[in-house]
């Protein structure tokens, strides 16, 4: 006698994301008892009260000059994405046929953009240099993987319909590139968007952009300055359809030339050292393999830390994952009145344009020192990240069930269509929800981060890159991880997605 299917059981593609996400959600709970997600302060609602007043209220007359913080964010996200885009694409013509090439792509593009900062800091200080070079190396790798994505896409039949003796650079700009370009240009604005976040970060290791003043602002509890610098920021962001146009993009890279200035002096030979020796362990250098030991033995555990990070990042994507879920109905045209998705779209763009750090650092001030503000940073900012892209995906479909109440057209219409695509954003931001969680440590959180900032402060390079190091492989393995759990047969098309 056959047992009946019990709750779950299966082959079914519904069950198996069913199954799948409890998981997810299952193994967050049986670890969260490992977490430190202590409220520290004292008085964390009085704190809250004065930043929402701050937000609301912005002292605008308080800022001294913030055209000068607003043009250098604009430019080093200007030409940090150009730059990126073009090391990305000759990089990506080569991309499928180069399993070498494929894993340096992915090396560089594991490491954040604020640890690349901290890493060409050393030569060449606070400089635009510094800030280019962290920009456009990781950029570089995700230009590289995605364009390779997109070309790969790209209809073979117009370039097959042309003559034979015709060579294959010709095939390729007349026949190939026109089909895809447009969603090249797509994907490329959105990256454009992202360096804009990145920008303002490097403000936190000392480049003179938004996210500097920002930090100030908040650490001295001067909320209506850092309330009127948000505003700017969030500004830009909305109205980057406006000034960021194609037309209008041949003079802003020329005018941002002048904002990146002036250039430093660079000293070749202190260039070669730090790549030829300060990065590299002295027992190394000396040929002495069993000095290792020692040196090894000097790095402080790593275990901790290394779990920490696992850790916070489970957290992270499972958090992003049930806000997804609360959150994309407030910006779908298929739930609530016009203004009120006003309202909810408003809500996700605040979100997901402030980035996790800086969303981190506020938590931070108000609830104390633990592991509670970054995960609260990482699980908002993704969360609304994606349910923007979610209710994009819904308001292009159509209902067929007329009559259902607002939580029937949710449960039973809705959310089994768009459920696949959520979920394989979910897995494609874990190793990004990674990335972050391990620069979080710069704010005390004894991720990876923390370690990686602590050598960098102290000179220790050969610690502090051989930490990146293992900080990538980490990333790495949790891509190839994510991509196993997404679903299969569901494309990630949107260029924003990505």
């Amino acid at each position: 006698m056959s047992r009946a299917p019990g709750w779950l059981r299966g082959d079914s593609p519904g069950l198996t994301l069913a199954r799948r996400s409890l998981a997810l959600i299952l193994l967050c709970l049986a670890l969260l008892p490992l977490a430190d997600l202590r409220i520290i302060a004292a008085d964390p609602w009085s704190e809250l009260s004065r930043m929402a007043l701050g937000f609301v209220w912005p002292s605008w007359l308080a800022l001294e000059n913030p055209l000068h913080a607003v043009a250098l964010t604009v430019s080093v996200a200007l030409w940090g994405t150009l730059l990126g885009a073009l090391l990305g694409f000759p990089l990506a013509l080569l991309f499928h046929r180069s399993r070498l090439l494929r894993g340096f792509c992915a090396f560089i593009r594991a490491i954040h953009e604020l640890f690349w900062a901290l890493f060409f800091m050393q030569v060449f200080g606070l400089s635009a240099i510094t800030a280019l070079a962290a920009l456009a190396i990781p950029y570089a790798g995700i230009f590289a993987k995605v364009y390779a994505e997109i070309l790969e896409l790209t209809p073979r039949a117009p370039g097959e319909a042309l003559p034979s003796g015709v060579n294959r650079l010709s095939r390729f700009l007349y026949a190939e590139l026109p089909l895809v370009w447009e969603r090249l240009a797509s994907y490329t604005r959105y990256r454009f968007e992202c360096a804009m976040r990145a920008s303002v970060l490097l403000g936190f290791v000392g480049l003179p952009t938004l996210g500097f003043y920002l930090e100030s602002a908040f650490r001295e509890g001067r909320f209506g300055e850092a309330g009127a610098l948000l505003w700017i920021f969030y500004l830009l962001v909305a109205t980057l359809r406006w000034w960021g146009h194609r037309r209008l993009l041949l003079p802003l890279i020329i005018a941002a030339l002048f904002a990146l200035g002036p250039w430093p002096a660079v000293d070749g030979s202190l260039v070669w050292r730090f790549v030829s020796h300060d990065l590299w362990p002295a027992p190394l250098l000396q040929g002495d393999i069993a000095g290792l030991g020692p040196w090894l033995a000097a790095i402080p555990d790593l275990l901790p830390a290394i779990g920490n990070t696992l850790l916070l990042a489970l957290m992270g994507t499972a958090g992003s994952l049930l806000l997804t879920l609360a959150l994309w109905p407030l910006a779908s045209r298929h739930f609530g009145r016009p203004w009120q998705r006003a309202i909810g779209s408003g809500l996700l763009i605040v979100l997901r344009s402030t980035p996790e750090l800086m969303l981190a650092f506020i938590f931070l001030l108000m609830l104390g020192p633990s592991m509670l503000p970054a995960w609260l940073a990482l699980a908002l900012h993704n969360g609304a990240l994606i349910a923007f892209l979610v209710a994009r995906h819904a308001d292009g479909l159509t209902l067929g069930m007329q009559g259902l109440p607002a939580s029937g057209r949710y449960a039973y219409e809705l959310l089994p269509r768009l459920y696949p695509n959520l979920l394989a954003l979910i897995c494609y931001r874990a190793e990004v929800i990674l990335r972050e969680t391990a620069i979080l440590g710069m704010l005390g959180v004894a991720t990876l981060g923390f370690y990686i900032d602590s050598s960098f402060e102290y000179l220790m390079f050969d610690q502090a890159f051989f930490l990146l190091l293992i900080t990538a492989a980490l990333n790495i393995a949790v891509d190839a991880i994510s991509r196993r759990f997404r679903p299969r047969d569901v494309p990630l098309d949107d260029p924003c997605s990505r």
